[in-house]
């Protein structure tokens, strides 16, 4: 492999590359280093680089390899970490100005099972101020911009994930989900995405360890590579109490790319709860005659969503509280005004507040039990809106509709965090302007599986993430 194929293969392969000892951990890691060094100054995905460390580690793995000692199935794959995420002697800064010269002394628990399989660390990807949005843009590091368009949002929070993949700067990346900040990045930027079911991925530390509002997973370029970064995040761990029992290997094995049969539910605007720009539309309506025409059996349906909205910001608003009201307390002047109005609504909530929202949430969970009875998988919009001016703080309006807070255009992915369904943003296609669009495919509870199978089929048919950004120099537009 050059090192433009080593920046563009896919996460399976380099690894399998690695293992022969075809190519070097050092290779892979200098390819990397110098990809990001040609391309991030457009981008702004990657906000800490730890080079010498990276490539200290990469001598190592060299050298574990070459005596013979067993290896992870990430050994040698270069990772930066989101900036949410802890990571010892790395600087991490959450996107806020009160962290900005956070060193953590250790790593989150996703950061640790990606460096157990054998990943390499090389740095941090960009967030919103903390975390907090689906538009990435911080005072400490500013705006990552999308690959595609650089007039454009990477979307968020896991935005310089997604941007980093795009460009060949990592082959895999870690991103959390509350709203929609796993699938909307992978959305805008051409990548895949998912939002696990609540459990699947452990967290630690963490501030609520029985909520699953938010959770932890992968992206990366293709599903199959999702699926194998799966395999490690994935895992029942003691510090964390909601860990599902089922082990990550689970999620090694190949996929199935056989949807004949498929009983394929389609919404284009979830049952007309949230409008959609007809671009968006029209490529999330190209996606599902995709699976009409693999042998799926396809039609307009949408569970009943009534109370999701309410429960959502209920539920985040209380989290936002729980996770930053000191900080409220005593840097007020240095937050956003979207962060101190979320954590605000947080501070009004009363006990029968949360207590509605709870019930809300369990009558919602039933009817999608019940939907899942008869279809399979259900296929939506990831984001109501194409990749927007990143000059906005966020769409003021879509498709006609205003949107009156920096929540209102995540609708069409945070309805489906409140079913703790799980969800894959894979990509689907392009606006007539070149921007990437996603579509949405949401599985039975705790179905990971089931999504991963349907995306690797429809990626397979279509091979639509195969269009790279002119900007990642070297690279097929």
């Amino acid at each position: 492999m050059n090192a433009a194929e080593q920046c563009f293969s896919t996460a399976t392969d380099l690894a399998a590359a690695l293992r022969r000892r075809e190519v070097s951990a050092r290779e892979v890691v200098t390819a990397h280093l110098e990809q990001i060094e040609r391309v991030n100054p457009a981008v702004n995905a990657i906000v800490t680089l730890a080079a010498d460390r990276a490539l200290a580690e990469a001598a190592e793995a060299d050298e574990r390899l070459a005596s013979g000692a067993e290896v992870g199935p990430l050994h040698g794959l270069p990772v930066a970490h989101k900036d949410l995420h802890d990571t010892a002697g790395i600087r991490t800064t959450y996107g806020s100005p009160l962290f900005a010269d956070l060193v953590p002394v250790r790593d989150h628990l996703v950061v640790e099972r990606l460096r157990q399989a054998g990943a390499i660390t090389i740095g941090k990807t960009n967030v919103p101020e903390l975390g907090m949005g689906s538009h990435t843009v911080n005072p400490v590091f500013g705006a990552t911009r999308n690959p595609y368009d650089l007039s454009r949002s990477a979307g968020g929070s896991s935005g310089g994930a997604g941007a980093a993949l795009a460009c060949g700067m990592q082959p895999i990346a870690d991103g959390s989900d509350t709203g929609g900040s796993l699938r909307n990045p992978a959305s805008f930027n051409n990548v895949v995405g998912l939002r696990p079911s609540p459990g699947r991925v452990p967290s630690w530390p963490d501030k609520a360890p029985w909520g699953q509002l938010s959770v932890k997973g992968p992206m990366a370029r293709t599903v199959r590579d999702v699926a194998l970064t799966l395999s490690v995040l994935a895992g029942p761990d003691p510090r964390s109490p909601l860990a599902l029992e089922t082990p990550g290997s689970a999620f090694a094995g190949p996929l199935d790319g056989d949807i004949r049969g498929l009983r394929v539910a389609y919404s284009p605007d979830l049952g007309g709860s949230v409008p959609v720009d007809a671009e968006v539309r029209d490529v999330v309506r190209g996606a599902v005659e995709v699976f009409a025409d693999l042998g799926s059996e396809v039609e307009e349906a949408c569970p009943d969503l009534t109370g999701a909205d309410e429960a959502f910001l209920v539920q985040r608003a209380w989290q936002m509280e729980l996770a930053y009201g000191q900080l409220l307390a005593e840097h007020r002047d240095r937050m956003a005004p979207d962060v101190v109005w979320n954590i605000e609504e947080g501070r009004k909530l009363t006990g029968p507040d949360l207590g509605r929202a709870q019930l809300l949430q369990v009558a919602l969970f039933h009817r999608v039990r019940a939907f899942f009875q008869t279809y399979d998988i259900l296929l939506l919009p990831v984001s109501q809106v194409a990749p927007f001016d990143i000059g906005l703080a966020h769409p003021t309006s879509v498709d006609g509709t205003a949107m009156e807070t920096y929540l209102d255009w995540m609708r069409s992915a945070y309805l489906i965090t409140m079913t703790g369904c799980p969800a894959l943003s894979v990509p689907a296609g392009f606006t007539p302007g070149g921007l990437p669009v996603g579509v949405q495919v949401v599985g039975p509870h705790r179905g990971d599986a089931a999504v991963l199978s349907a995306g690797y089929a429809f990626e397979q048919a279509t091979r639509v993430a195969e269009r790279r950004p002119s900007v990642a120099a070297g690279s097929r537009s």
